[in-house]
């Protein structure tokens, strides 16, 4: 991508130097100057700037420019346009015959199967096929957002680092970026440990040299506190996914605390990253060359089913009411890029609205598409933010 912007460089300031060549001694007419000397300055003027466009991409300084403004022209562009549209993902949830289902996942409802949130399909009947994509709209459609095979997540995250951290929905999440690496059996094989409730888990996928950590964290200041592990140990993350709200919205029941745990969150992000705490722009934070920091991703409340949730307490204090109050605290809180934090929103909340009732069992915990959908998105936003393009899938 560096060659092809450094090519169009050069192709515009061999441009330029025609425009200059054709005019300035047109210019120089005004002057009064002999049809001779007119020649001479041009064909002299024109040997110059051939030279110039020449040497150009052999000189460090002006060859750095050059890419420095064609990366500007394509990649800053993008950005500031695709990352704001990267969640507009619509859905057509349909009737189906078919035996081939997405399974869903779910709290258990009995100490039989206490350790795992998936329940064996034979359990429930799912009749509906839940098919996503991205908007063709004319803007959407130009960012060419896709979703990526096996091969290409591999390559975009060979040799990365990932943390995902948060309640069941973070989990979820781990579970559906696995599904897009792993093999089927080996998949099956580490469900048992993946879904052991409120416990980490760990894995390593030697053949790409990628570290995945799922950190159970159902409130903010656990993620406060794994913010400043991070810190003491001077180790950060490639990709930080983190999402909090679920538990405090159930067990504490008030907005205004955790607007207070976010700021707490957010002040600490402040002091990780290397740029300054009031994050005022859009622009994703670049890190230093010494030092690597995180891609950070927030990974949004999904909304809630009041009458399907499955438990008396869960259907009185976590209302609609409730939950708007704590997704207007989330959005002021200055965490989110959209409003001047320095993290990128997946909006689950968006993707579970849309997929709708048919895709969730208990109103809370939506069927493995809608994950599938925020890893999609999330993988998409790296490649704009690392400025790759791979093959379509």
């Amino acid at each position: 991508m560096l060659g092809l912007g450094l090519g169009l460089g050069v192709v515009q300031l061999g441009i330029l130097a025609a425009c200059v060549v054709l005019f300035v001694p047109k210019g120089m007419a005004g002057w009064r100057w002999s049809r001779n000397k007119m020649l001479f300055f041009g064909c002299a003027l024109f040997i110059t700037l051939a030279i110039g466009v020449h040497i150009t991409p052999n000189i460090p300084s002006v060859s750095d420019f050059v890419t420095s403004v064609q990366s500007i022209v394509v990649f800053d562009n993008r950005e500031d346009s695709c990352i704001n549209l990267v969640n507009e993902v619509v859905w057509d949830v349909k009737p189906t015959n078919s035996n081939n289902h997405s399974s869903f996942v779910v709290e258990p409802h009995s100490k039989s199967n206490s350790n795992n949130y998936l329940n064996d399909k034979s359990n429930y009947s799912v009749t509906y096929d839940k098919i996503w994509n991205w908007s063709n709209t004319g803007k959407v459609k130009a960012c060419e957002f896709q979703k990526l095979s096996k091969s290409d997540v591999s390559d975009l995250l060979n040799g990365s680092w990932i943390v995902v951290a948060g309640d069941s929905q973070a989990r979820i999440m781990v579970q559906s970026l696995l599904n897009l690496i792993l093999d089927s059996h080996r998949l099956e094989s580490i469900k048992g440990d993946l879904f052991k409730r409120h416990s980490d888990y760990k894995i390593v996928i030697g053949e790409i040299g990628l570290k995945l950590d799922f950190i159970w964290a159902p409130f903010v200041v656990n993620l406060t506190d794994l913010v400043t592990s991070f810190k003491q140990n001077k180790s950060y993350p490639d990709v930080l996914v983190m999402g909090a709200g679920l538990w405090h919205m159930l067990h504490v029941t008030n907005a205004s605390d955790y607007a207070v745990a976010l700021k707490l969150l957010r002040d600490s992000i402040g002091s990780l990253l290397p740029s300054s705490p009031e994050f005022s722009t859009n622009e994703p934070v670049v890190s230093s060359v010494s030092t690597r920091f995180p891609h950070l991703f927030w990974l949004g409340m999904p909304m809630l089913i009041n009458g399907m949730l499955n438990t008396k307490e869960k259907r009185e204090k976590m209302t609609d009411e409730v939950w708007h109050a704590y997704d207007r605290t989330l959005r002021s809180s200055n965490l989110l890029r959209r409003y001047g934090g320095p993290f990128l929103f997946l909006d689950i909340e968006s993707l579970s609205w849309n997929c709708g009732p048919r895709c969730t069992l208990d109103g809370m915990h939506y069927d493995l598409a809608v994950y599938e959908a925020a890893i999609h998105i999330a993988l998409n936003a790296l490649l704009i933010e690392s400025h790759q393009k791979l093959g379509a899938a």
